[in-house]
C-alpha cells in the first residue's frame, strides 16, 4: 500500500503527518496587551496633553472697562 509523502499509516488509516506548532497568542494574552496599552494611555498618558493647554490665559471679553 503506497503513502503520499506527507502522510504516515496508522491502523490501516492513512493520517497526515503532524505540522511543527506555532506559538499563538492566547485571547488572554491579547486582552492583556489590549488592557495594558488602556492603563498607560489612561493614567500616564501618550504625550499629546502637553500641546492641547494653553500656555497664557486669554483676556475676558466682558471686563468692565474704567470709567
Amino acid at each position: 500500500m503506497p503513502v503520499p509523502e506527507g502522510y504516515h499509516v496508522v491502523r490501516r488509516h492513512i493520517r497526515r503527518n503532524p505540522r511543527p506548532s506555532v506559538k499563538k497568542m492566547s485571547g488572554w494574552t491579547i486582552a492583556g496587551i489590549c488592557a495594558l496599552v488602556w492603563l498607560w494611555g489612561h493614567f500616564i498618558g501618550f504625550g499629546a496633553s502637553d500641546a492641547a493647554t494653553p500656555g497664557t490665559p486669554a483676556p475676558a471679553a466682558t471686563a468692565p472697562t474704567a470709567p
